[in-house]
């Protein structure tokens, strides 16, 4: 499957490049990584990077990198993980530091999760969300995903949202 690219009224989604590395390496080096897990060292942080990409030939899904239509500017990442340590397809989402609080995580994930349920035709979605990331349980809850605490979880400490896609047909 050939990697998408995805616009929405002021982004851009589309398919990570090498240059965009350095930015998120940052990310994933600094305290705001402690949500995923990390912080992470520059190595760990190349092969989280690259499992974003290898999820498209393998799944047919996988990392976005959400960049802005005004500037050009590469703001964060958003991705539909699968894999050995997903329990089921989740839809995460992380923006650079300075870029929170303007929808550009919301717009985003609105846009893949479309694409997803358009395209692979999923039933439904979750987001492991580390139980201390207020900002993300906001976001989902506006989203309209429901919280589902029977599921089985990525880390036992995540709280786990369900997204339904409401134009499934049987």
């Amino acid at each position: 499957m050939a990697i998408p690219t995805i616009e929405t009224e002021r982004l851009i989604l589309r398919e990570p490049r090498a240059e965009d590395f350095a930015a998120y390496a940052e990310l994933m080096a600094s305290e705001r990584a402690e949500f995923m897990g990390g912080p992470f060292d520059k190595k760990a942080a190349w092969g989280m990077f690259c499992h974003g990409l290898a999820l498209w030939q393998m799944y047919g899904h996988g990392s976005l990198m959400i960049e802005l239509k005004s500037t050009g500017q590469c703001i964060g990442e958003l991705g539909i993980n699968a894999g050995p340590f997903y329990p089921e397809k989740e839809l995460g989402w992380m923006l650079y530091d300075g870029h929170e609080g303007q929808g550009y995580a919301f717009e985003a994930a609105l846009a893949f999760r479309s694409w997803a349920f358009d395209a692979l035709k999923l039933p439904d979605l979750v987001s492991y969300i580390d139980d201390r990331n207020a900002g993300s349980i906001k976001l989902v809850e506006r989203m309209g995903a429901v919280r589902d605490d029977n599921c089985v979880r990525q880390d036992p400490e995540d709280v786990v949202y369900r997204h339904y896609n409401q134009g499934l047909t049987a």
